[in-house]
């Protein structure tokens, strides 16, 4: 097999993911990161939902069809990973993509499913298969188990340019040092535009906001995860509680601590013994956004050896879309899976 070196920037979910599977198929991969550990940059402020019904186009389908079994295969693999498979509950929101294993439940079940809730709907969507993860969890599982196929990890390296000969990368420079590669990954969210631009690559991707705001619980109040107009929320553990808000502005009124004060005490009014919830912290969360929201991902048409790895959601779908590209990167084959991914489509 013919062993490349491929430097992949970025450790979040994405870069993790495909430094896994490059990995474990006897590439010599060299992961670099600006920050001091992997998974600190918006994988850390990830909701971690891995969510399979979103409203999207009909051509990305089978990706989010797959996600669920990539994830079922991807812990059978790797008996460390904990997923926790506890289904989805939505209400009141537009209408999702409709699956043949969407239950409709009525008020009775509700109050079965999730006993502490204040009020319940006449009636809400449950998608059982669905489940979440700790963001910064799997993508250190997927690092260490990368580390011991021999990849290598420089953390606290930022990349300064990429380096071009002709039409071709031919390597990366970094606070480091200049490391040498024959193909460059670049899963570096929101940074990846600035590295792109000097070379004259355009890669439409912006920064779209998120909130993530944890509380303290003196014991388990959510058992699904819930997703309703009111508030996004899941148990992270018996005693942690995460909640998710769309950003606005850095108004005073709508700024992120305003959005996640509010949140918190509309759980805290919503759920039985609410007021026990204690607020722990407000983060904002830089989400890859590129411009159509659908991933980016692929071989750059014009300069050799540039693979580019950005995605929305990226939690859901790092892990199938990192095995695919790792097929495409070794096997120089092209993936039809991945053909609605490609940067040509803004062309």
């Amino acid at each position: 097999m013919n062993k490349q070196k491929i430097v992949i920037i970025g450790a979040g979910i994405v870069g993790a993911s495909v430094a896994y599977h490059l990995a474990k198929r006897n590439q010599d991969v060299t992961i670099i990161e600006r920050h001091p550990a992997a998974a600190r940059g918006v994988t850390e402020k990830s909701f971690g939902w891995i969510h399979t019904t979103h409203r999207i186009a009909p051509e990305y389908w089978h990706l989010y069809d797959a996600a669920l079994e990539e994830y079922h295969a991807l812990q059978q693999e790797l008996s460390e990973l904990k997923i926790h498979w506890h289904g989805a509950l939505t209400w009141g929101i537009p209408p999702l993509r409709v699956q043949p294993h969407f239950q409709k439940l009525n008020r009775e079940q509700l109050e079965a499913l999730e006993p502490n809730l204040k009020e319940y709907p006449d009636e809400a969507m449950f998608v059982s298969e669905e489940g979440a993860v700790d963001p910064i969890g799997v993508t250190e599982l997927l690092l260490s188990k990368a580390q011991e196929y021999g990849a290598k990890v420089l953390f606290g390296t930022n990349v300064t340019q990429l380096q071009q000969e002709d039409s071709r990368l031919v390597g990366v420079h970094t606070s480091k040092g200049f490391l040498e590669s024959d193909v460059v990954v670049l899963a570096a969210g929101t940074g990846i535009p600035e590295l792109c631009n000097p070379i004259g690559c355009h890669v439409p991707v912006t920064s779209s906001p998120s909130i993530l705001i944890r509380m303290k619980t003196t014991n388990k109040r959510i058992h699904t995860l819930i997703s309703n107009a009111q508030f996004e929320a899941r148990q992270l553990t018996d005693h942690k509680l995460l909640a998710a808000e769309d950003y606005i502005d850095e108004s005073e009124e709508n700024g992120p601590e305003a959005i996640g004060k509010r949140a918190f005490d509309t759980l805290r009014r919503s759920l039985k013994d609410g007021n026990q919830l204690e607020l722990e912290s407000i983060t904002v969360g830089m989400r890859p956004m590129p411009e159509d929201g659908y991933p980016i991902v692929g071989f750059q048409d014009h300069i050799k050896g540039l693979y580019l790895a950005v995605m929305h959601s990226a939690i859901t779908l790092a892990p199938l879309i990192a095995r695919l590209a790792a097929g495409e990167i070794i096997d120089r084959e092209s993936r039809s899976e991945l053909a609605p991914c490609r940067i040509s489509r803004f062309q």
